[in-house]
């Protein structure tokens, strides 16, 4: 039987409950016994009478409060469970478990592993997660905010009152949880922080949110974990046995909100893309896909480079496991999936990661070391545990939970460097003086030593602009231990030699041969990526010199080099067909014009490229080996003209190519052996919308020349590549 509550004002304890103010809720709320007493006490806001369910018996508000309390009888057996019966201020019943009855849920196990910068899946325990306690279901809520007086779970289930669940402090983890019973998938949460040291309320986003709502709304969504049946089995077995550094990789770099939309002009979902993305990759002869973030974003303009959502797929096209559908229908049509992941900056928006707790906690707090000027950007604190920590989860997350295949790593050189893009009295030197980024050099070999040795078969991308050394080189030897690193050095002089006029190239050939001095430094991809065809440089056609036919010509002739170069390739979206107009995020790609020759030419001749690379093991299998390249002639720059070998143990295919729209009869090259050589490949051919100049079958010719017993005399067409073999 309930006794009486005894009249009285509130204590200082339980103010700072009804003030939102106090660091240890359960120590107020919940089941507790006072003397010889057992009292349960509960703060409902919206209450206007409270029933304790095991007997029926009536909760006592306390006068002028929002405080209730029972007294059970000395006979009444309370469950270690109890469940609460209320009724609203609207006349409508609620009966749930009281959350202030469960203990502590998250193990001191994950939290020292955590501190440690360990906790490779602490993505399972941090954020919220369905869970059964005690065989009771609901969701268990987990934030970092060491510098927090009171952090509550606010969401679409408790108003958004920072007042209804104010969550246990783990202690000197700097972990908040709480277990709420009866909540489910799809429920809408946020974070509500009191700052320790300034009072300041902040309402944050979950930082391992897993879905969010559609912009601009930006609560995060509970999500059902395990629903989800894969089918890409077949796969997934054999990838950690694929051998990449001998394989052909072609990677087609994929914008998904603007690569085609539905005929209203709206995002299409991951499912529609699966169907209509992989159907065409397919058919162009790409080996994967490469995705510009879809890690959920507030702006549409930052093409996913400024997250918010680091383990979570934009919700502009679906839900997660609509993009697990995406990547297993990849997978099962043999097309492999690539994110491009962003952890050198985020964005200063008020509902995310910036000042998390009211403090610098995931940035560091001085502006020289923690903001990205050109960008507007925060600067990961990559000396700290935890935030090294949520990076190395997040990689791990998109590997496992989402079975990519590799991630594409934005931005390398800005982490690697202090001083990156900054003034002479914007920086701040390391321990020993100097310009590295230690602490991010040590979280990036970290990184990629782990994801390796866990994940085997997948790749760690590098998008390195500068001549750091052993980017790509074990970190026992002290490299940085990326799988590829993007060729930026080869991508701008290759595009500042094509842009020339062909008169004026021979002043520029070098811009053609330099890169050969160090293509084997390391495993380099070659990309024609997104950033060259945006903010004024124009698309690739245009680019290119002279009038229309030398336009397509020039552009056919690049992908050719491309395609025989060593180093693995990536093509931007559009590019293949010779899109006209520069990339935009707020238009799809301009595919009619597939209905001109030139177009369709194009866009034939990158099948077909794309064909012979796979086709031909002596176009792929030493990329990034000296023994699958050999020059023919790099010294004719009279004529513009290189010609080169490129070899694997049981072909060898000759490559030569003229950057000058005049024709060359019987230009003669050296050759290895005797016999007859076929071209295989002409990129001025009527397929192709070209001219149609070349060769047959040539007959080989005992004369000594460029070095090689023999020789053939060739046509070479004007702008074109051809490729010989015997």
């Amino acid at each position: 039987m309930n006794k009486p509550s005894q009249l009285h004002s509130l204590d200082s304890e339980l103010v700072k409950i009804k003030d939102a103010k106090h660091h240890d809720p359960f120590s107020v709320l919940g089941r507790h016994t006072v003397g010889s007493d057992t009292i349960i006490r509960t703060f409902l806001p919206y209450a206007e009478s409270v029933k304790f369910e095991a007997d029926g018996g009536e909760f006592q508000r306390i006068p002028d409060s929002d405080f209730f309390e029972y007294r059970p009888g000395k006979t009444t057996v309370i469950p270690a469970h109890y469940q609460l019966s209320w009724l609203d201020k609207d006349g409508h019943t609620h009966r749930h478990y009281d959350p202030y009855c469960f203990g502590p849920v998250l193990p001191e196990f994950d939290q020292h592993l955590f501190g440690e910068g360990r906790h490779w899946h602490i993505y399972q325990k941090l954020g919220a997660h369905q869970l059964t306690v005690d065989g009771i279901e609901g969701v268990h809520f987990a934030v970092w905010a060491p510098n927090a007086q009171r952090v509550s779970v606010i969401g679409d289930f408790n108003r958004w009152d920072g007042r209804g669940h104010p969550m246990r402090s783990l202690g000197s983890s700097g972990i908040w949880e709480i277990f709420i019973p009866g909540l489910s998938t799809g429920c809408l949460y946020k974070f509500e922080i009191l700052n320790r040291h300034s009072g300041q309320v902040l309402v944050k986003t979950d930082p391992y949110g897993q879905q969010f709502e559609f912009r601009p709304a930006t609560a995060a969504v509970v999500v059902d974990e395990n629903a989800y049946t894969w089918g890409d089995g077949a796969w997934m077995e054999q990838r950690p046995q694929h051998d990449w550094l001998h394989q052909p990789m072609s990677i087609y770099e994929v914008h998904l909100g603007s690569w085609r939309r539905d005929h209203r002009g709206n995002f299409l979902n991951y499912r529609e893309l699966a169907e209509q993305l992989v159907d065409y990759v397919k058919e162009m002869g790409f080996t994967h896909i490469e995705l510009l973030p879809v890690t959920e974003h507030p702006l549409d303009i930052s093409w996913g480079y400024q997250t918010t959502g680091y383990f979570a797929p934009t919700s502009r096209h679906g839900t997660p496991d609509d993009f697990r559908f995406f990547v297993d229908h990849c997978h099962q049509n043999g097309i492999g999936v690539i994110l491009d992941w962003v952890p050198a900056h985020f964005p200063k928006d008020s509902f995310a990661l910036g000042r998390f707790d009211g403090t610098p906690l995931y940035e560091h707090e001085d502006p020289r070391k923690g903001e990205h000027r050109d960008w507007g950007t925060l600067i990961y604190n990559y000396s700290r545990n935890e935030v090294k920590n949520f990076l190395l989860s997040s990689a791990f997350f998109w590997l496992e939970e989402f079975h990519l295949d590799g991630l594409r790593v934005d931005a390398v050189a800005s982490m690697l460097y202090l001083d990156y893009s900054r003034d002479a009295n914007d920086w701040i030197p390391n321990m020993y003086g100097g310009n590295e980024n230690l602490e991010a050099i040590d979280f990036l070999r970290h990184m990629n030593t782990v994801t390796h040795e866990q994940h085997p078969g997948t790749v760690i991308m590098a998008e390195e602009s500068t001549s750091w050394p052993q980017v790509t080189r074990p970190t026992w030897t002290g490299g940085l231990g990326f799988s590829m690193k993007w060729n930026m050095g080869w991508m701008h002089d290759i595009l500042h030699y094509m842009q020339e006029e062909p008169i004026h190239r021979s002043y520029h050939h070098d811009s053609l041969t330099f890169g050969l001095l160090y293509a084997f430094t390391e495993n380099f991809v070659l990309p024609f990526s997104h950033d060259e065809v945006v903010h004024g440089k124009g698309s690739m056609l245009n680019k290119m010199p002279g009038d229309e036919w030398q336009r397509f010509a020039n552009l056919r002739l690049l992908y050719t080099m491309m395609f025989t170069y060593p180093g693995k390739k990536l093509l931007f979206m559009g590019c293949e067909f010779g899109q006209g107009t520069e990339w935009s995020c707020n238009r799809t790609l301009d595919w009619y014009v597939l209905d001109y020759a030139h177009h369709r030419g194009l866009q034939t001749l990158v099948k077909d490229l794309n064909k012979l690379y796979r086709n031909h093991a002596a176009l792929h299998r030493y990329d990034f080996e000296h023994q699958g390249f050999e020059w023919i002639d790099c010294h004719d720059y009279q004529q513009s003209i290189i010609s080169y070998r490129r070899k694997s143990a049981h072909e060898d295919l000759i490559v030569v190519l003229n950057f000058t729209p005049v024709p060359r009869e019987s230009y003669r090259i050296g050759v290895p052996n005797p016999g007859t050589y076929y071209e295989i490949f002409n990129s001025d051919s009527q397929y192709y919308d070209g001219s149609n100049l070349g060769n047959g079958a040539v007959l080989s010719e005992p004369q000594p020349w460029m070095g090689q017993q023999h020789s053939i005399a060739i046509t070479l067409p004007p702008l074109a590549g051809i490729i010989l073999k015997m």
